[in-house]
C-alpha cells in the first residue's frame, strides 16, 4: 500500500517508522509529511532515504493510508482533506477521539469498530491503551463497574523537548524548559489543561475515551495524573470494582491468555511491570494483582506499558493492518 505518515521527523512518528519496519508492513509508496520548516530533510524508511514532502503533496499523492502524529490542530485542518481522496486517517491526537462518527479503536479490544465507510480513525490517548487492553478482558467476565486510577508517565509523553528537559536537568543546565517545575527527582500531579472541575483534559480523556472503547456509558473513573522522570512508559495503579464477583486465579488467567497482555506477578522474587523493562516493547505489562480487601468484588492491579509504542506507534500500526486485513485498503 501506499502510506503517508504526518509529522515523520517527530518522537512518535520516528517510533511509527521503526514499527512499520518490524512488523513488515508493504509499502510501496512512502510519503513523510512534516512542518513547513522540515521540508526537504532526509528520512530514513527500509533502507531508503525520502525527503520530506509538504502535507498538501501528500495529500495530493491519495494514499491508502495516512499516520498523523502532529498534533490536533494538523489533524483537524488535513484530516478530511485525505479522507476525501478516499484514504484511511488514522490519527494518534486528540482531534477525533470523541466525535460520534469516528472509531476510537484499540485492535485487541473493539476491532468490530472499523468500518469501510469510515475514514478516519482515531488512535486512543497513550495511557487509556493500556488501561482498555488491560480490563476488556475483565469487563467482558466481570462487568466493571468502577475504577479509581493514577498514572505515573513518563516524559516521553510530552515529547521531545520534555526529554530533553530531564536530559539537561541532570546535566545541571537550566534551560528550554517544557513544564512548570522541575521534573528530575521530582514528580507532579499535572498532565494536560486544568479544567473547571479540578480535573485535568488527560484525567478526563481516560473517563470519555474508556466508555467509548467499551461502549458503556455507565462505566465510572476517577484518575489523577503524574509525571514522573522516567522515559521507559507510563504505569498505572488500578482499582476496579467489578458488578460480579471473581476468583483470583481464575482472574489471573484470563488476563494471561488475553491479546497484547504479559503477565509479570511474582512480587516474591520482585516480578511486577516496571518502564525500565517494557521500554521498546510492545505489550502491555499486568502485575501487583491482589483483592481489593475494602470492597466486595474489588481488585488492584498495575498496569505498564511504552507510551510511544503500544500507546501511540504500534496501536496506530496495528489498525493499518487490519485494513489490509480486512481487504479495506490495497
Amino acid at each position: 500500500m501506499d502510506l503517508a505518515l504526518i509529522g515523520a521527523t517527530g518522537l512518535v512518528g520516528q517510533v511509527m517508522i521503526k514499527v512499520l519496519e518490524e512488523q513488515k508492513i508493504p509499502v510501496t509508496g512512502f510519503y513523510p509529511a512534516a512542518s513547513e520548516r522540515s521540508i526537504g530533510k532526509p528520512v530514513l524508511f527500509n533502507g531508503k532515504t525520502y525527503p520530506v514532502c509538504s502535507i498538501r503533496e501528500a495529500v495530493d499523492a491519495k494514499p491508502s493510508v495516512a499516520l498523523f502524529s502532529a498534533g490536533g490542530e494538523v489533524s483537524r485542518q488535513w484530516a478530511e482533506a485525505f479522507a476525501a481522496n478516499g484514504t484511511f486517517v488514522i490519527d494518534n491526537s486528540s482531534a477525533w477521539r470523541l466525535n460520534d462518527n469516528v472509531p476510537l479503536v484499540v485492535p485487541e479490544v473493539n476491532p468490530h469498530a472499523l468500518t469501510l465507510n469510515r475514514r478516519i480513525i482515531a488512535n486512543p490517548n497513550c495511557s487509556t491503551i493500556q488501561l482498555v487492553v488491560a480490563i476488556a478482558p475483565l469487563h467482558i467476565r466481570y462487568h466493571v463497574r468502577r475504577i479509581v486510577m493514577a498514572t505515573y508517565q513518563s516524559v516521553t509523553g510530552t515529547g521531545v523537548h520534555a526529554v530533553r528537559q530531564l536530559e539537561n536537568e541532570r546535566k545541571g543546565i537550566s534551560q528550554g524548559m517544557a513544564y512548570p517545575h522541575p521534573i528530575d527527582l521530582n514528580c507532579f500531579p499535572h498532565g494536560g489543561d486544568f479544567l473547571v472541575n479540578g480535573y485535568t483534559s488527560e484525567e478526563m480523556k481516560l473517563l470519555h475515551e474508556t466508555r467509548k472503547i467499551l461502549g458503556t456509558d455507565s462505566l465510572q473513573l476517577t484518575a489523577t495524573v503524574v509525571r514522573i522522570p522516567v522515559m521507559g512508559g507510563h504505569s498505572e495503579a488500578v482499582n476496579i470494582e467489578f458488578e460480579r464477583d471473581y476468583d483470583l486465579p481464575g482472574l489471573k488467567a484470563l488476563l494471561e491468555q488475553s491479546p497484547g497482555i504479559i503477565l509479570q506477578d511474582d512480587p516474591k522474587n520482585n516480578l511486577y511491570p516496571m518502564p525500565l523493562t517494557a521500554r521498546g516493547k510492545d505489550a502491555v505489562y499486568v502485575g501487583r494483582i491482589r483483592r481489593d480487601t475494602t470492597v466486595r468484588s474489588g481488585l488492584d492491579i498495575w498496569i505498564v506499558s511504552d507510551n510511544l509504542r503500544k500507546g501511540a506507534a504500534t496501536n496506530a500500526v496495528q489498525i493499518a493492518k487490519l485494513l489490509m486485513e480486512r481487504g479495506f485498503v490495497v
